[in-house]
């Protein structure tokens, strides 16, 4: 790393600190984006406007199945891919004398479940507090603006990054990570990378992600009226009873001895859960049809391919059961075919983010080994490129009333920008 000259990091700092009112405008305009599976278009047209602020000159990125299918980090997708192009964003010096860096971030949110529960709506965002609520506003779209105006920051310092420096805006986080995928792969590969996910009510330092995959159940029953119920079979019960015998598979998978030295303190780190349930057609008939949707950890030391096995002989052996006798039972594997990672913080980056967070905020990074996954993995797993993933305190993340801390978000800004300086080196704009 290139040390920084302390009238650099000053400068650096106080040009950090005069772009606050700006990063809560950008993030205010990109939480009022409801950008779920299939509507992220304005997300991304804001994140190329971000971008073009910046004075870089965005890219559109497509997200191809057929050229990704056969790639190890591909996951089915949910979704054809049209309209919905990842946005990158390359600075370039005029003499590269430092390390290169990838800043990248997702543009995608979950759903916002039933608004009426929020205190205030999920796409109008508001500040309460000292914190920004709203859909996205934590995971991850905070982190992407700090990202944005770190880069700025140097700018109105009247610095630049010494090195290429990527930005990345993607889609399908949530879903598939094939948005990072083929970003990944359509731009050089770079010597780190930083994707400021946010921590769980606290700023964090991941150390470690699960795998997950997603499967969904069929299930076909045979219908009657209810006042002859006994002559059909209930589809909706039938998919019940598949999902059922999951919990034994989740009890098993969290057996002391299963789990990775990287999870050792977390409580019940492989979860499995029935996420969406579909079926039915009339009270008093019994349902011809119903499907589930089901999230399967996966933990580290196995494999997406093995738990993709194991769901296969856990649906199997459900419907062999006499109780679905004459049930047909489908299942399809759509979403999520993701391995597990580490993020060893001992590595170079992770250390430069923990002593940078430090220097900017007075705070210290939580180690964070986290049951859920992020788009990481595609960098440490299919480009051996070192990535460090830490971000700002979020609360209620995929919840109702989702936040992050004003403050929080600020420091991680700060932080962000110490560290491209320190990696990339500097030279005068």
């Amino acid at each position: 790393m290139i040390p920084l000259d302390p009238g650099a990091r000053r400068a650096i700092l106080e040009a950090c600190d005069s772009l606050r009112e700006e990063s809560l405008d950008w993030l205010f305009r990109l939480v009022r984006c409801p950008s779920t599976l299939g509507n992220e278009a304005p997300a991304l047209n804001e994140m190329e406007r971000l971008y073009r602020r910046l004075g870089l000159s965005p890219l559109r990125i497509p997200t191809d199945p057929g050229a990704l299918a056969a790639h190890p980090g591909f996951s089915p997708p949910l979704m054809p891919y049209e309209g919905r192009d990842n946005v990158a964003a390359v600075h370039r010096p005029r003499a590269a004398h430092g390390r290169s860096l990838a800043l990248q971030g997702h543009v995608d949110v979950v759903p916002e479940g039933d608004a009426a529960m929020w205190t205030t709506p999920p796409y109008q965002p508001a500040i309460r507090e000292g914190r920004v609520f709203g859909r996205g506003a934590g995971d991850m779209k905070a982190g992407l603006v700090s990202a944005a105006m770190a880069f700025a920051a140097l700018r109105e310092a009247g610095l630049q990054p010494a090195a290429e420096l990527q930005f990345q805006a993607v889609i399908e986080e949530e879903c598939t990570g094939n948005g990072a995928l083929a970003a990944l792969l359509a731009l050089p590969r770079t010597e780190a990378a930083i994707i400021p996910e946010p921590g769980p009510g606290m700023e964090a330092l991941y150390t470690a992600e699960v795998g997950v995959v997603w499967a969904w159940v069929t299930v076909s029953g045979r219908p009657a009226h209810v006042r002859d119920m006994q002559a059909g079979v209930n589809a909706i019960e039938a998919a019940s009873a598949i999902a059922a015998a999951f919990k034994a598979y989740e009890a098993e998978m969290n057996r002391a001895e299963r789990i990775h030295p990287a999870f050792h303190g977390v409580n019940h780190p492989v979860n499995v859960n029935l996420g969406t349930i579909e079926g039915g057609e009339w009270n008093s008939s019994v349902a011809t049809r119903c499907r589930i949707g089901l999230r399967v950890g996966v933990m580290m030391g196995r494999t997406a391919a093995e738990t993709k096995r194991d769901i296969e002989r856990l649906v199997a052996e459900a419907a062999a059961d006499p109780r679905l006798r004459g049930a047909r039972v489908r299942l399809e594997f759509k979403g999520f075919m993701a391995d597990p990672c580490l993020f060893p913080k001992e590595q170079e980056i992770s250390r430069l983010a923990a002593r940078c967070f430090a220097e900017a905020t007075g705070g210290r990074l939580r180690d964070y080994p986290a049951t859920g996954l992020t788009d990481g993995r595609h960098f440490v797993l299919y480009r051996n490129t070192p990535c460090a993933v830490f971000g700002p305190d979020a609360q209620d993340i995929h919840g109702i009333d989702e936040s992050v801390g004003v403050e929080s978000m600020h420091g991680i800004t700060r932080s962000l920008a110490l560290a491209i300086a320190e990696w990339c080196g500097v030279e005068k704009t």
